[in-house]
């Protein structure tokens, strides 16, 4: 089997500082070999090789917090009611292999409706679709009245492909139990509200026992559940219970901070939307958006305190409420730019959170994440060095090759003329 150099290169592992001219080589599925140039095994002529001068090659990234059939919609009733199940999950397949695209050989679910989930991961596990790998959430786990229980009563119509309405923790673990059986890998709840939400952030959705309940019972089955939790109130009840993840903590103290590099928690800030909001008001003097004075407040207090939990080894990753009107899919990569220009965060530190700790979200921590001999060649390369400059991942024209499991999904390299030559 031939091998696929890669020399040249700015190296951004997933974990160290950037190593200017260093070679990476592939073959079959995984990745054979790094060091510096002087130091590899030379190539022959059944390989092929890259010279990549001026170019950066790092892991595919992984989006975890990631909603593939939602259609960019403009109103929240829209998610479950503009356009019949059929009909959404092919925009889900359209949405999987636009993620690829940019970059995100992976992605974790954070709901979705009508199992769409679910059927993606296996179309694409199969061969038949393009996409990423896929933890695949399903329905919305919530309480009656809470703001995910959006459609009035009168209408008469129910909530079964959205979300699974139920109360108590007898019902809670039911919900759960019914959502493994469909196929799922991880769980979504709705403790509080905030980030959007119709209720505000301090309101508790969920009971101390319900979260206890639905967190145990996906944890019997092997699953994994994460909560849309806003207030310290929540995050902590979040952490009493033993999720596994947890979907903005905005209001994150010194105090939880502790909780969650006890129990390991992975925390998604999804700062994209509130940034893009609070800029253009800042820009512009106003927004459209009700309740941008306390987004404001909650990000400034998020710039505080995720440098802190950073420092001290929270495992922080991407990913934001993609496929909404004002933050459509296809702007991934621009939440990456959010933590760096925001909450100052160096950009080789928030691309470990999207290469690192999302391939340890997905559960292949052994297997991704990092540019390692033995580890599955999920690879991106990019023009430039985006450890300097955030923002060229934003552009599809500057990620001139992206693979997935030792094979191109795109490439637009050209081989060396030397090896070439030598080959003939």
């Amino acid at each position: 089997m031939g091998r696929i150099f890669f020399r040249g290169v700015n190296l951004i592992d997933g974990e160290h500082k950037p190593q200017p001219n260093s070679t990476v080589v592939v073959q079959g599925q995984r990745i054979k070999a790094v060091g510096k140039n002087g130091d590899m095994p030379k190539p022959n002529a059944r390989d092929v090789v890259y010279d990549l001068s001026g170019k950066s090659l790092m892991p595919g990234m992984v989006q975890c917090h990631y909603h593939v059939a939602y259609a960019n919609v403009g109103d929240m009733n829209d998610i479950d009611m503009k356009y019949p199940p059929t009909y959404l999950t092919l925009i889900a397949a359209k949405n999987a292999e636009l993620l690829l695209s940019c970059g995100y050989t992976g992605a974790a679910g954070a709901g979705s409706m009508h199992n769409i989930d679910v059927t993606l991961k296996k179309a694409i596990n199969s061969g038949m679709i393009p996409g990423p790998r896929f933890l695949a959430c399903g329905r919305d786990v919530v309480t009656t009245g809470d703001s995910v229980d959006c459609h009035p009563n009168f209408w008469k119509m129910g909530m079964d492909g959205l979300a699974r309405v139920c109360d108590g923790p007898d019902d809670f673990r039911k919900a759960v139990r019914e959502e493994i059986k469909m196929g799922v890998d991880i769980i979504k709840l709705y403790p509080t509200g905030g980030h959007g939400l119709m209720w505000d952030e301090d309101t508790m959705t969920m009971s101390q026992d319900e979260i206890d309940s639905a967190t145990t019972a996906a944890h019997e089955r092997g699953r994994k559940i994460r909560g849309h939790i806003i207030s310290k109130k929540g995050i902590l009840a979040a952490l009493q219970a033993g999720m596994d993840v947890i979907d903005h903590g905005d209001r994150m103290d010194d105090e939880c901070i502790e909780g969650m590099l006890e129990q390991e928690t992975f925390v998604v800030p999804s700062l994209y939307f509130p940034w893009k909001v609070v800029e253009e008001k800042r820009r512009t003097g106003s927004s459209d958006w009700g309740g941008v004075d306390s987004m404001e407040r909650n990000l400034e207090h998020s710039y505080e305190v995720l440098p802190k939990a950073n420092k001290a080894g929270v495992k922080l990753v991407i990913g934001d409420d993609f496929g909404i009107a004002s933050m459509p899919h296809g702007e991934y990569a621009c939440e990456l730019e959010a933590y760096v220009k925001g909450a100052g965060i160096p950009a080789n530190e928030v691309l470990r959170w999207a290469t690192k700790n999302g391939a340890e979200l997905l559960g292949m921590g052994d297997e991704l994440g990092t540019i390692e001999p033995g580890k599955i060649a999920d690879l991106l390369i990019v023009k430039g060095n985006p450890t300097k400059d955030i923002t060229i991942l934003q552009d599809k024209k500057n990620l001139h090759a992206i693979m997935k499991d030792g094979e191109f999904y795109r490439n637009e390299l050209t081989p060396s003329r030397a090896r070439l030559q030598r080959a003939a």
